[in-house]
């Protein structure tokens, strides 16, 4: 028994090892089914209640999350939340990502967030459960402790998440209600995907023998009929070797190839049933990816003829030699599930990921023209001595005689009374208030000054409101080597130019004065790290800021990685790079029309414009 009463939460493991949180109405979508027990078939059609979910379908049997046109399969669990939490009370956080649309944070994030809310906390700050976040909840903001970058953050309401009671089964269990078995059956669902997979599982019990479709007419189930054998010895079964996707030239039928969570309602059918053995056939409860080669082969054989005779259009099938990760037949039955649902399906490859171009020889790396040398090391710029705190921010401050009736954002006291920082004192009284010179916001000098030594301390400032930046804003990226000659390669998207290529080597080390561990070893992963741009006029603007930027040490940092989630290592530092050549499937690669202008955007957000480049040669 886990809990006497607990929330259940759906989720899926991402590529990076995180537990990501189905929506409450899809959560409640997969409990209906696992409550109905084997008269529900052990599979749930994610498409039923949320539209952009179509591809996937879940197998109770084995826990994963099968995406139809890809063949991916991913781990998903049952898990068990306190009822008085975030998902218990229907509360959803969310962070808005580079695209402007909104991600739901991990549960336990959302709820340790949601907790801090509700105590009324103005802050909370993340680092206790592996994120280099604090949330600040009188801006609704999400600052980056490494980079000050901040995001906005949302709290929105949804529907609360399933509830259970009593002894609770463990995660991987089905079905949940063994006593279920026995109930009688429910109306059977009669959209083409649940029907197939019914007879798809229908026929792993019977030997090959399928329950045919419902009948389009009366939606009554036709009589049992044995389908013919499978070919002679004249015709070779398919051999399905690559994962199925859409062609472009369907674009209604293309999905988003990254998981989301939907807020949509409940109102699709909960249920996903059909004619199913009885539970008592163990047998009959063996996941699809763990039948041999043969029967899989003929239960696609076979299921593509049922399909054929009650007039679901039939399936392209080309590029059947090779191998692949895939099961060819259940590739197969990917693309009958496909075919009945509407779409246009091919049979291909998967697609190969293309990280580095085809070998450039000596002779062929030419350096870029307009860009001195091609290659510059790190050089640690320190602020200039015998400058204290109060004496670099003077500069950009306006002192305020009679402050404002609004609180001070960085201490979250009122800017009438005293600075509420609690750290090292500084030198300075903790009532005065100064205006930042360009932007106008007011703070506590004090409490300027204290985040002003809690950070780089190089001479510039950066307003924790709207981030401008006042001075010359550098990093605390480790010593290293950057790297740049062109090839005589084009980028896709690219075809009219060759391409810049920057090679980033940074070696491992110990963290200095300035990083998060001073004296610590530091790990560096993945170097050297090959980055690319197109040869265009743009394309060589941004290199020329990338290069301000590795000089003030802003396009790395120390910190730790949210892919691995390993700490003191060198992490990117908010300046995308493109670091697949050939191909997208990443997301770091090309075609990206927007590419080019967000690097400049993020570039400019760290205070690198094409001033920035001629005041450094200055």
């Amino acid at each position: 028994m886990l809990l006497a009463s607990a929330v259940v939460v759906w989720e899926w493991l991402n590529e990076h090892g995180r537990w990501r949180p189905y929506s409450p109405a899809v959560s409640h979508h997969i409990e209906a089914v696992v409550r109905a027990g084997p008269r529900a078939g052990g599979s749930v059609v994610l498409g039923q209640v949320d539209g952009r979910l179509a591809p996937y379908i879940i197998d109770l049997q084995s826990m994963n999350q099968f995406r139809q046109d890809t063949g991916t399969l991913r781990p998903v669990r049952r898990n068990y939340y306190d009822p008085s939490s975030a998902p218990g009370k229907g509360v959803v956080w969310e962070w808005e990502n580079d695209n402007g649309s909104w991600t739901p944070y991990d549960m336990e994030v959302g709820i340790t967030i949601q907790h801090a809310y509700e105590r009324q906390h103005p802050w909370i700050d993340l680092t206790s459960i592996g994120f280099s976040y604090v949330i600040d909840f009188s801006t609704m903001g999400q600052i980056n402790r490494q980079t000050q970058r901040q995001r906005r953050v949302r709290r929105r309401l949804d529907l609360i998440y399933p509830m259970v009671t009593g002894t609770l089964p463990k995660a991987q269990s089905w079905p949940a209600n063994p006593a279920s078995a026995a109930s009688p059956p429910a109306p059977p669902c009669s959209c083409p995907q649940c029907v197939l997979v019914m007879s798809v599982k229908a026929a792993v019990v019977n030997g090959g023998a399928l329950q045919p479709p419902l009948s389009r007419k009366n939606g009554a189930p036709s009589a049992t009929a044995k389908l013919p054998p499978p070919p002679g010895p004249g015709v070779k079964p398919p051999d399905a070797t690559g994962t199925l996707r859409a062609p472009p030239k369907a674009p209604a039928s293309q999905v988003t190839r990254r998981q989301v969570s939907s807020a949509a309602p409940a109102g699709a059918a909960a249920g996903a049933a059909a004619a199913a053995p009885a539970a008592s056939s163990k047998t009959g409860r063996v996941a699809l990816a763990t039948l041999n080669r043969t029967n899989l082969q003929r239960l696609a054989i076979a299921q593509s003829r049922v399909l054929i005779a009650s007039g679901v259009p039939t399936v392209p099938v080309k590029n059947l030699n090779g191998s692949s990760p895939v099961n060819p037949a259940l590739a197969g039955i990917t693309g009958i599930l496909m075919s009945a649902a509407g779409l246009p399906v091919c049979l291909t490859r998967p697609p190969k990921l293309v990280l580095h171009p085809p070998p450039v020889s000596k002779s062929e790396i030419k350096s870029i023209p307009g860009v001195s040398n091609t290659s510059r090391k790190t050089t640690k710029k320190q602020a200039k001595k015998g400058k204290t705190p109060e004496e670099v921010l003077k500069k950009y401050l306006q002192k305020v005689r009679h402050p404002p009736e609004e609180d001070c954002t960085i201490c979250m006291e009122r800017l009438t009374a005293p600075s509420g920082y609690k750290g090292p004192q500084p030198t300075i009284k903790p009532d005065l208030v100064g205006k930042l010179s360009r932007c106008g916001h007011v703070y506590h000098i004090y409490c300027l000054v204290a985040m002003y030594n809690n950070g780089n301390k190089d001479g510039s400032l950066q307003c924790p409101t709207c981030k401008t930046i006042y001075g010359v804003k550098t990093g605390t990226q480790p010593p290293g080597k950057m790297e740049y000659h062109l090839i005589p390669h084009s980028l896709p998207g690219h075809p009219d130019c060759k391409t810049i290529r920057i090679i980033y080597s940074i070696p491992p080390g110990i963290q200095g004065p300035e990083h998060p561990n001073p004296g610590k070893s530091f790990s560096a992963r993945g170097f050297p790290r090959h980055c690319y741009l197109p040869d265009s006029e743009k394309g060589r603007k941004v290199l020329k800021l990338l290069l301000v930027a590795w000089d003030r040490r802003l396009i790395f940092a120390i910190g730790t990685s949210s892919t691995t989630g390993e700490s003191d290592t060198v992490i990117w530092n908010e300046v995308h790079h493109k670091t697949e050549f050939g191909s997208n499937l990443t997301g770091h690669g090309y075609p990206d029309a927007n590419y080019l202008d967000n690097v400049l955007a993020e570039l400019a957000a760290q205070g690198i414009s094409e001033d920035s480049a001629s005041q450094d040669k200055d």
